[in-house]
């Protein structure tokens, strides 16, 4: 971008932020996991990824200007958590570069972005719920950066139990 735009930055850092909490939500999750259901009305972690996946592939058409929805079924787990990783890319590579958004940050934020955020937490609860829980961490000292939203993330600065 020719002149930093605060507001994309900071989209952009949310984003690095998903997928850094988003991806130790899901390392080391089986696939037994995946379809592990807390109670008969409650998304399968599956069901719940693929609707992150589906809120960042409609991110980006609201930042491109041709806003769409599409309501995936959930691939297996290990391919959901790639596709996971893709459409954050996505999204990702679209705030970096120059071209305009067609909403406004806020509205990029408050709908898609903060469901995500929901959506994280719902997983990592459900971890403790199935029996395979994630351990705690400080995640204001993460070595979290704009940029980095692939499943290749540093490791953890403070963890606990």
């Amino acid at each position: 971008m020719s002149t930093p735009d605060t507001k994309r930055s900071m989209l952009r850092h949310t984003v690095a932020t998903l997928a850094y909490r988003g991806g130790k939500a899901v390392r080391g999750a089986t696939e037994a996991f995946a379809s592990f259901k807390a109670s008969e009305t409650t998304r399968t972690p599956a069901q719940i990824l693929a609707h992150i996946g589906d809120l960042f592939e409609w991110a980006l058409s609201i930042a491109e200007g041709n806003e769409t929805w599409h309501n995936a079924e959930p691939l297996p787990w290990n391919q959901e958590v790639e596709r996971f990783h893709a459409a954050l890319a996505k999204f990702d590579e679209y705030l970096a570069s120059d071209g305009e958004l067609k909403a406004t940050c806020e509205r990029l934020f408050q709908g898609p972005i903060a469901d995500a955020l929901t959506h994280v937490g719902q997983i990592a609860m459900l971890r403790r719920l199935a029996g395979e829980p994630m351990r705690g961490e400080n995640y204001s000292i993460a070595k979290i950066e704009a940029g980095r939203v692939g499943a290749d993330q540093p490791p953890a600065v403070r963890e606990f139990d």
